[in-house]
């Protein structure tokens, strides 16, 4: 697990979709593109240059780094919470669960179990769940639906 991978409210972004699924087609995109001989000819297609720089950008700059490493919304309530109670994660401070995180999430039900799992086992068994999670395929944007560990009880 990659430690500045963790968010404040309880997410890891190593599991957000953009992370584990979008930049690794993009850069195959990219590298497919150059390989098929685009890199030549992108120009000549309306809208190519943009879509270009967009691809390289996305690829050669990376993407979002975690709320912890200065990424995600600074405006965030969660966040500025956090930072001034001096907590790494929400589910550490002695006010979990607040009204503030309470109704930042609410009807995000994965990320109170989340939360849950930390506080009733720890970080441990909150890190080798998203490790477990990670290596199945799954990310934030498939919920529920997509993680075997809340339908099995395993958390």
């Amino acid at each position: 697990m990659d430690e500045n991978l963790i968010c404040y409210c309880g997410l890891y972004c190593g599991n957000c979709a953009v992370k584990a699924r979008v930049y690794p087609a993009a850069v195959k995109l990219r590298d497919e593109m150059e390989t098929a001989g685009f890199k030549d000819v992108i120009n000549a297609i309306p809208g190519g240059g943009d879509f270009w720089k967009f691809l390289n950008g996305m690829t050669d700059s990376g993407i979002c780094v975690s709320c912890h490493a200065g990424g995600g919304n600074p405006g965030c309530a969660v966040r500025k919470c956090a930072q001034e109670k001096n907590v790494k994660m929400c589910a550490l401070c002695g006010s979990y669960p607040c009204n503030l995180f309470n109704e930042y999430f609410k009807g995000f039900l994965l990320l109170f179990r989340d939360n849950e799992l930390i506080r009733g086992k720890g970080m441990n068994a909150w890190s080798k769940m998203q490790d477990e999670r990670g290596k199945k395929g799954f990310t934030y944007s498939d919920g529920d639906r997509g993680d075997t560990s809340v339908r099995s009880g395993n958390q």
